[in-house]
């Protein structure tokens, strides 16, 4: 049951920070607007599954996981994002 809440979370912090995006970078949407949400989706659900299950094969604790899926996927989406501007010139 953990697993589909993550799932869900990370689909909703992926269209958050496609919505976000496309505010910041106005001008620049070498993707379009569905690509912006296709990528941000599939950047957060990847690193918050990374997250969910890498974090304590490493040996942190509980809260460093929930810590960890809490942020980085919405930093890693908006970085991905950033870069696909950046290589589309």
């Amino acid at each position: 049951m953990a697993i589909v809440l993550l799932l869900a979370a990370m689909v909703l912090v992926g269209l958050l920070v496609g919505l976000l995006a496309g505010l910041i970078w106005k001008e620049r949407k070498p993707l379009g607007v569905t690509g912006d949400y296709a990528v941000s989706i599939l950047s957060a659900v990847v690193i918050g599954l990374l997250d969910w299950y890498v974090i304590p094969a490493m040996g942190f604790s509980d809260t460093m996981k929930w810590l960890g899926v809490a942020i980085e996927p919405a930093l890693g989406a908006m970085f991905v994002l950033w870069i696909i501007r950046k290589a589309a010139g």
